[in-house]
């Protein structure tokens, strides 16, 4: 049995109509599944967190990253595995 392989997801940008639909595409379109979201608006600003299931992905992380960017260009989009992630925030 495989280890489920995950990929922690941001996306920020100007708040607008459609990003989490155009997100939540992109990452059906690759093979992924969003495992927890969380998203909110702060002062006009649109901040998402996706941790995906990418364990069936047919994508790479980077090949993730330019999809989602090209469906929600005007936003900042970041897409790491969770190795990466944790390593990062480990003290």
């Amino acid at each position: 049995m495989n280890e489920t392989q995950k990929a922690v997801v941001t996306v920020i940008g100007k708040d607008m109509v459609g990003i989490l639909s155009s997100v939540s595409a992109a990452v059906a379109d690759a093979g992924a599944n969003v495992l927890e979201m969380t998203q909110s608006i702060l002062d006009g600003y649109f901040c998402l967190i996706m941790i995906l299931d990418i364990t069936e992905a047919d994508k790479t992380i980077e090949e993730l990253r330019e999809i989602i960017g090209g469906r929600v260009p005007d936003m900042v989009v970041h897409v790491m595995h969770e190795n990466i992630f944790d390593a990062m925030h480990r003290i």
